[in-house]
C-alpha cells in the first residue's frame, strides 16, 4: 500500500463529502482529484482504508463517509493552519473594534465567527483567577440603596444594587468608596472581600456596619465574576445541518442550553502546535456531543475558550483558521481595553 496516496484518497473522501454532503465513491473521486491511478487502484485504497476504520459505507452503495478516525487522521494531516483572507481580517476586524464593552466585544465576537463557519459559535467569558480590579465605585441611587461596580483588568464588569439598613448619605459613602477603592485597586479580584474587610478598622465606628454591608455586595460581585459563562450564537445552523445527525439534535440543544458540559470539554481542550484543538465526534467524551465536533483555542491573559461546534461534518481548515484568527483579534482588542 503506498501510505502517502492513501492520505491523498482519504484526503479527498473527507474534502467531496463535506461539499458534497454525500458518499463518495471511486469514479467521483478519479473524475473529481488528479490521484494519477486507476479506478480499480482506488478501490483497492478506500477497501484499506475502510479495514483500518477511517472510512465506511453508510448504505449498500458503493460511497463511503469518514469515521471520527478518519477526520482525526485528516486533521492531524494538516501541516498548519492557513491565514484568513485579507477581506476576511479586515472585516474581523472592523466588527470587533467598533465594540464599546466586553459584553458588546463577546457579543459580536460569537456573532462573527458564527457568521464565518455557518456553525455554532462558543466564548467563554474570561477567568478572573489572575485578574486585578481596576476601579470599585459606589453610586447612591437613594438613602438606602447603592450600585456597586466593580471594573477588572480584563474589560469584565459586574454591578448589583445593595438595599442597606440604614440611611446613607453622600458625603459618608464618598469617604468608604474612597477606602474600598484604596484597598482593592490593582490587586487581585480574588482578594476583594478580605482587602476590604482588612479596611473596616480605620473607619468610624458608626460607619462599620454599613460599610460592612457594602463589603459583602464588593466580595459577592467578586465571587459573581468568577463564575464561568458562555456566549453562543449560530445554533440555527444546527437546524439546517439536522441530515447530519443520526439522532436527534435534542441533546445537542440540551448541552447547549445548560453549558456545563460544554464548559468541562472546553476547559480540558489544549491547543496543538497550529493553534487550535479539535475534539471530533466521540472525543468529546459526552453522548449528546457524540455527533459534533469542537474546534477551539484560547484568547486573552486568563486563556479563555473561544470554538465553533457543528456536526463532524464540517470544513476543518477553514473553521480552524477562523477560530484561530478570531481569537488572536479578540485577545488584541482586549489586551488594548
Amino acid at each position: 500500500m503506498n501510505e502517502p496516496r492513501k492520505l491523498e484518497v482519504l484526503r479527498a473522501i473527507v474534502e467531496d463529502y463535506v461539499h458534497y454532503r454525500e458518499p463518495v465513491g471511486s469514479k467521483a473521486l478519479v473524475e473529481r482529484h488528479r490521484l494519477g491511478v486507476s479506478s480499480a487502484t482506488i478501490r483497492n485504497d478506500m477497501a484499506a482504508l475502510e479495514d483500518e476504520g477511517l472510512i465506511v459505507a453508510p448504505h449498500t452503495s458503493a460511497g463511503r463517509v469518514p469515521t471520527d478516525k478518519g477526520y482525526r487522521v485528516f486533521v492531524d494531516q494538516l501541516a498548519a493552519v492557513r491565514p484568513l483572507s485579507s477581506a476576511e481580517k479586515h472585516a474581523i476586524q472592523s466588527l470587533l473594534e467598533g465594540a464599546d464593552d466586553l459584553d458588546d466585544v463577546l457579543e459580536r465576537t460569537v456573532r462573527l465567527l458564527s457568521h464565518l463557519t455557518n456553525q455554532v459559535a462558543v466564548v467563554q467569558y474570561p477567568q478572573l483567577g489572575r485578574a486585578r480590579v481596576r476601579h470599585v465605585e459606589a453610586v447612591g441611587l437613594a438613602p438606602r440603596q447603592v450600585l456597586l461596580v466593580l471594573i477588572a483588568d480584563s474589560g469584565t464588569v459586574e454591578q448589583r444594587v445593595v438595599t442597606l439598613g440604614e440611611d446613607l448619605d453622600h458625603d459618608r459613602l464618598a469617604v468608604l468608596r474612597q477606602s474600598f477603592l484604596a484597598a482593592t485597586a490593582g490587586k487581585p479580584v480574588s482578594q476583594v472581600g478580605a482587602n476590604v474587610a482588612a479596611t473596616m478598622d480605620s473607619l468610624l465606628p458608626e460607619d462599620r456596619p454599613v460599610a460592612a454591608e457594602l463589603a459583602a455586595g464588593l466580595a459577592a460581585l467578586a465571587a459573581a465574576s468568577r463564575e464561568e459563562r458562555i456566549v453562543t450564537a449560530g445554533t440555527a445552523y444546527l437546524a439546517r445541518s439536522n441530515s447530519d445527525f443520526l439522532l436527534s439534535i435534542s441533546p445537542v440543544l440540551e448541552a447547549l442550553e445548560e453549558q456545563v458540559v460544554l464548559l468541562r470539554l472546553l476547559s480540558e481542550m489544549a491547543s496543538d502546535a497550529r493553534g487550535v484543538a479539535v475534539a471530533i465526534g466521540h472525543e468529546t467524551a459526552a453522548d449528546s456531543l457524540a455527533e459534533t465536533s469542537v474546534v477551539a483555542t484560547g484568547y486573552g491573559r486568563d486563556d479563555a475558550k473561544i470554538g465553533i461546534l457543528g456536526p463532524t461534518r464540517m470544513d476543518y481548515p477553514a473553521t480552524m483558521a477562523a477560530v484561530r484568527a478570531v481569537a488572536r483579534y479578540l485577545s488584541k482588542i482586549l489586551a488594548g481595553s
